[in-house]
């Protein structure tokens, strides 16, 4: 995720970043423009006296405006993926946080503490590479047999809140906790799982593909029309805004696809890295 100054107005103006849609999509504006140069061409050249394309541009007018809405939903639904992904990862910070400070205050070793300290962060790295479609490698406390079942679990984080259950069950086994004790710190282990469910369901169910598919086909042919409206009024020009209509368009679609799933690595991604850190950090300070 990129940390920026939303102020500074000029810097956004005149940078061209990695992220820019521009420059993402310079081969296809190229495309669009020799396109929409050659469609133009045809029509001052041989259809000069076409009385059915003189009246184009209201309907054109009203085109704009439908995709607009189309846009618009589109952007929105994305977003809300991407925030309620924030919100969740904020809720797996919360809660292992209440669980460290829970966990604390009782009397452990240092081997129970030790293994709190491993298994807790444990969870939040196995989360995050898990919503990638990674796996986790860790040496650790695991004996032999743990790191071949941790290896061969398809699911590494559900494993490892396995692994903290059975923890908190053996302090109860100890009379180092109570049965309320032990109930609320299960509670804050149910809610790292019902977030990181959560996370699962954002990332494994992605937009209709017909419903994308037709907003991009929508764009493309309302582009590539666009100088048949145009064409008496600006000539040759009409090409150069089409391929702007194009330029606007198809990055609010492009960023629509960015952040639609926020758990990889991309730019405008959720900084999964950095709240995992967060929690390791948490939890090495306070145990």
């Amino acid at each position: 995720m990129i940390n920026y100054n939303p102020k500074n107005w000029f810097s956004f103006i005149f940078s061209f970043h990695k992220s820019d849609t521009a420059r993402m999509l310079w081969k296809e504006l190229i495309y669009i423009g020799l396109l929409t140069m050659l469609i133009t061409y045809i029509e001052i050249h041989f259809f000069p006296d076409a009385y059915y394309l003189k009246n184009l541009t209201t309907v054109y007018s009203l085109l704009g405006f439908v995709i607009s809405l189309l846009l618009v939903f589109r952007t929105n639904t994305a977003y809300d993926r991407w925030w309620e992904g924030r919100k969740m990862w904020g809720a797996m910070v919360n809660d292992s946080r209440n669980f460290i400070s829970k966990i604390t205050v009782l009397h452990l070793s240092e081997d129970e503490r030790a293994l709190i300290r491993f298994y807790l962060p444990l969870f939040t790295h196995c989360a995050k590479e898990h919503l990638r479609g990674l796996r986790v490698n860790t040496d650790g406390f695991l004996n032999e047999q743990d790191k071949q079942s941790f290896s061969a679990s398809k699911h590494q984080p559900l494993w490892v809140i396995k692994r903290l259950r059975q923890v908190l069950q053996m302090l109860k086994s100890e009379g180092k906790m109570d049965q309320i004790e032990l109930s609320m710190l299960n509670q804050n282990l149910d809610r790292l799982i019902d977030s990181h469910g959560a996370c699962e369901r954002i990332r494994n169910t992605p937009i209709p593909f017909s419903y994308s598919l037709f907003i991009k086909k929508f764009i493309f042919i309302y582009v590539v029309t666009m100088p048949l409206a145009f064409v008496e009024l600006f000539g040759y020009y009409s090409a150069f805004i089409s391929t702007f209509v194009f330029y606007a368009l198809v990055s609010m679609e492009l960023l629509a696809e960015e952040i639609e799933d926020p758990f990889g690595t991309d730019e405008n991604d959720l900084p999964t890295d950095v709240l995992s850190e967060t929690i390791q950090k948490n939890t090495k300070e306070f145990i």
